[in-house]
């Protein structure tokens, strides 16, 4: 439980919430419900123990060839609460005259036009296999080596935490949350 000094008290204008609620009402009229969103941040921080996906990129190759590794960890110690990284994508350009992807594990997807290669994961936890540790491994042979080590694109969901632990709490009679949301996202 947080002490008094290490929580931060946020105020509501109840007028303006109405106001804007009724406005809300007023375009749809239909709808049961209407989501408002109340607090939205960003969070910086550096070290590995603060990122929930730890990556690592190598490059190895020659004229002919260019072997890709991407080796990751779902890492529990960035979230006060633990939850599933969910719809994540690795994306990486690979130059170098691409004639043939020779190997992709886990099974890939090669884009000739854009010439990157695209690995998909639907869900990342402790819970998954190895932990959440693994490997994705690309082998490229190539017209015109060697290829450059280009920067990897990650992005990726969570439900149901944050990485900055902050929660939300109404206090006071008459008024009444139907739903709170957690979710961060990652798009680097």
């Amino acid at each position: 439980m947080p002490t008094v000094s290490d929580c931060k008290e946020f105020w509501v204008n109840m007028p303006n919430l109405m106001t804007h609620l009724k406005k809300v009402a007023d375009q749809r009229p239909q709808a049961t419900y209407y989501n408002v969103d109340m607090l939205k941040y960003q969070v910086s921080t550096q070290g590995i123990q603060s990122t929930p996906l730890n990556l690592a990129v190598s490059w190895r190759g020659d004229v002919n060839s260019t072997d890709l590794r991407i080796d990751y960890k779902y890492n529990t110690e960035a979230m006060p609460s633990p939850m599933p990284l969910t719809n994540i994508h690795f994306m990486v350009p690979v130059d170098g005259g691409v004639m043939k992807v020779q190997a992709m594990l886990p099974p890939a997807t090669w884009n000739p036009e854009t010439q990157k290669i695209l690995w998909k994961i639907s869900e990342l936890s402790q819970k998954s296999e190895n932990g959440g540790v693994g490997a994705l491994l690309g082998r490229f042979q190539l017209s015109e080596g060697p290829s450059k080590p280009s920067q990897l694109a990650v992005q990726f969901t969570s439900e149901g935490s944050t990485l900055s632990g902050c929660d939300f709490q109404l206090v006071g009679a008459g008024y009444r949350l139907s739903l709170v949301k957690k979710r961060f996202s990652a798009d680097c």
